[in-house]
């Protein structure tokens, strides 16, 4: 072998051995994948322990045969105790030691009775506890009932050998929350020495509350807490089952109004849950399902305890029922009153909620508690709708110096020089064509967060104000039997008059910036005509709260479109325009426009380079 020839593999060598040590991944990049392998490892022998652990559960009796230390506790017949403070109601079942009926005082239903948010047969929980010889699953048994007071009640699961396991209930004064505690006493011999989690099999079937299936449809939801991370929910528009790695504070049953919460204080592990779609007309909404464990002490020394939320989805309530929860821990329980994305969330937490309140404490009707937010919020925004509305003034005022720039530049080729000279014409009368757009970005948030408030104010249920029977769901002063595709069975009056301001609205818009014949210009004239149509068939079937709101905005800004206009004289504003125009060399361009001006200059660069380029070809 030669010379050459070693040196080649020696060189071929270091750049291989140079390649490796310079893709390798650093300590961090390690570490990282490191921990990655063994968070999946993990998981991967608690899913198999699990698995075990239910096979083994599954070889045992769950049917208490006559040498069962609860055979006894397997035999009976149901019995109801009630429950009740100012708010709500609740009814106890001795088969299973569970709610079998929750009743909410203070809302009612669609046949203007006192809501019930289920019964027993729309809802089921079971605990179950694996024993050495058995498993005992709390639906499967009759618990005796004692200590029964005005608040509070006892479940208790006798055992043959004088030990028992007890559910206890407690009802809060004035409150939708209700203290759950498990605690066993003398069944140490029963169960097995590893047990230390106990599983919980949770089920309901959602109710339909409201007139308007498809619309509590979108905000009905299977939702749950992560510990340590925001609430997350499975799919409201089709069926989902998923498995949960995570640890959570609290799994909820929610509809569009009311919810279903069950917190544990050592939080929920290794759940499955599962949101299947129900059938419109059948009554419900969804069919929820939530299989999880949780910690449990089998000597009694340390009771497994619970809250259950049973109320309305109304922000300042969910927000106090952090307080009676657990100690040191924050259930967060306000998220499920969906109120937008952060920034709006900030607005309508801080600024619409507190307004609202404060303009219904006055004891006006709906209707007129939402008209005047619109105004006041109509009034805030006036200034960036004035300014904007100037911005839109002055360009059209300008409008003869631009058309003298198109009829200059009429070619295709010198559309480059023609967006040059009208941006300099601009600048040196202090015109910004985004102006009139800036402003208008600013207010965006604030009608935003309307729009996710009023669907989720529970005040407006059942509140009547003209035509409509109720602001939280849909108008149907024109309906009929046929379902039409798109439309439904009914006519939204708020609706078609929310359109009908839009197309306005649209139409003084085109007036205030002329479209010109530019094509494009024709093609969004089209479009501010078709949207408002879409804008009808969506919100047709939204409450009329929402489409109420948006006419009156609509309306309001007519209003306010024509009062601006008759305050300004575009004749004098041209004067004005004319009197402060600047020479170059005293020009000030604003961020904006300095950017768009460099940004010119260098598409006129490059478009010369390329044009030179041509010619020497």
């Amino acid at each position: 072998m030669d010379k050459n020839t070693l040196v080649g593999f020696a060189l071929i060598g270091a750049v291989i051995v140079g390649f490796g040590i310079y893709n390798r991944p650093s300590q961090e990049e390690m570490a990282r994948a490191q921990h990655y392998q063994d968070s999946i490892q993990a998981v991967a022998q608690k899913q198999e322990q699990m698995q075990k652990a239910q096979e083994i559960a599954a070889s045992l009796p769950v049917v208490p045969d006559s040498t069962s230390l609860f055979f006894q506790a397997s035999q009976g017949s149901e019995e109801f105790t009630t429950l009740e403070n100012d708010v709500l109601q609740l009814t106890f079942s001795n088969k299973g030691g569970r709610v079998c009926k929750a009743m909410l005082k203070e809302y009612n239903d669609q046949q203007q009775q006192p809501l019930v948010l289920f019964d027993g047969k729309d809802a089921s929980l079971s605990l179950g506890f694996e024993g050495k010889n058995e498993n005992i699953l709390s639906n499967q048994m009759y618990f005796q009932t004692t200590n029964v007071t005005d608040s509070t009640v006892t479940m208790r699961l006798n055992a043959a050998n004088g030990g028992h396991l007890d559910f206890i209930y407690k009802l809060l004064p004035n409150s939708y929350v209700v203290d759950f505690t498990v605690q066993a006493s003398g069944l140490q011999n029963f169960f097995s020495p590893s047990v230390k989690t106990m599983s919980v099999d949770w089920k309901q079937r959602a109710r339909q509350m409201e007139k308007g299936y498809t619309f509590e449809q979108r905000y009905t939801s299977l939702t749950y807490k992560p510990v340590d991370d925001s609430f997350d929910y499975l799919s409201e528009t089709k069926d989902e089952k998923e498995t949960i790695l995570e640890v959570l504070d609290w799994v909820a049953f929610k509809n569009q109004y009311f919810s279903c919460v069950f917190m544990a204080e050592k939080n929920f592990e290794n759940a499955t849950l599962e949101s299947k779609m129900e059938q419109q007309g059948s009554g419900y909404m969804k069919n929820y399902t939530a299989e999880m464990q949780t910690a449990f002490d089998p000597t009694g020394a340390q009771p497994s305890r619970f809250q259950f939320y049973f109320g309305p989805n109304h922000f300042k309530t969910l927000l106090a029922t952090n307080d009676l929860s657990f100690k040191d821990k924050d259930q967060e329980l306000e998220d499920l009153v969906y109120l937008g994305w952060p920034i709006i969330r900030l607005i309508n937490r801080w600024f619409t909620i507190n307004l609202f309140d404060w303009l219904s404490s006055w004891g006006l009707s709906m209707g007129m508690v939402i008209l005047l937010m619109t105004i006041i919020v109509k009034i805030l925004v006036l200034p960036t709708t004035w300014k904007s509305f100037i911005s839109s003034a002055k360009m059209r005022a300008l409008k003869p110096y631009v058309d003298k720039i198109n009829a200059k530049y009429p070619k295709q080729e010198d559309a480059l020089k023609k967006q040059q000279e009208t941006m300099a014409l601009y600048s040196q009368y202090g015109v910004s064509p985004m102006g009139g757009c800036l402003p208008m970005l600013i207010q965006t948030p604030v009608f935003m967060a309307l729009f996710f408030f009023v669907p989720n104010a529970i005040e407006l249920r059942q509140q009547s104000f003209l035509w409509a029977s109720d602001l939280s769901a849909y108008d149907d002063l024109i309906s009929w039997s046929t379902h039409i595709p798109l439309l439904g069975n009914h006519l939204s009056l708020f609706c078609l008059l929310f359109s009908v301001t839009t197309v306005l609205n649209q139409i003084i818009m085109m007036k205030q910036q002329d479209m010109g014949n530019n094509p494009q210009m024709a093609a969004m004239k089209w479009m501010m005509y078709i949207m408002p149509v879409m804008f009808f068939f969506i919100f047709n079937e939204y409450a009329s709260g929402l489409s109420y709101y948006y006419f009156i905005s609509g309306l309001i800004g007519i209003i306010t479109m024509w009062i601006m206009r008759r305050m300004t004289d575009e004749k004098k504003l041209l004067a004005q325009l004319e009197a402060n125009k600047k020479a170059p060399s005293e020009r000030k361009t604003s961020g904006l426009m300095a950017k768009l001006e460099a940004l010119q200059k260098e598409q006129e660069r490059l478009q010369k380079e390329r044009q030179e380029r041509m010619n020497k070809k």
